[in-house]
């Protein structure tokens, strides 16, 4: 009987203690970060993206406010 709750109690405490060091961040496997690859100049991407770059369509400008002519302004001076 002593044999069975001694094994059982050890049983409890090991999946106890394997779960605390689980969590706290403990990790048995070190982990490895990836490296970036950095792309080499060639000339030929170079010229690509110049090239990419000009075909690429612009954004639409910005609306200015038009003065407005002389002939425009007499006529709202006349509604007026």
């Amino acid at each position: 009987m002593a044999g069975v709750i001694e094994d059982f109690v050890s049983g409890v405490v090991s999946s106890a203690l394997k779960e605390v060091l689980t969590k706290s961040g403990v990790r048995r496997t070190k982990t490895r970060r990836t490296r970036r690859r950095t792309s080499k100049a060639k000339s030929g991407d170079i010229l690509a993206d110049i090239v990419e770059a000009a075909l690429k369509p612009k954004p639409a400008r910005k609306q200015v406010s038009r003065r407005r002519t002389a002939a425009a302004r007499s006529k709202q001076r006349r509604r007026v």
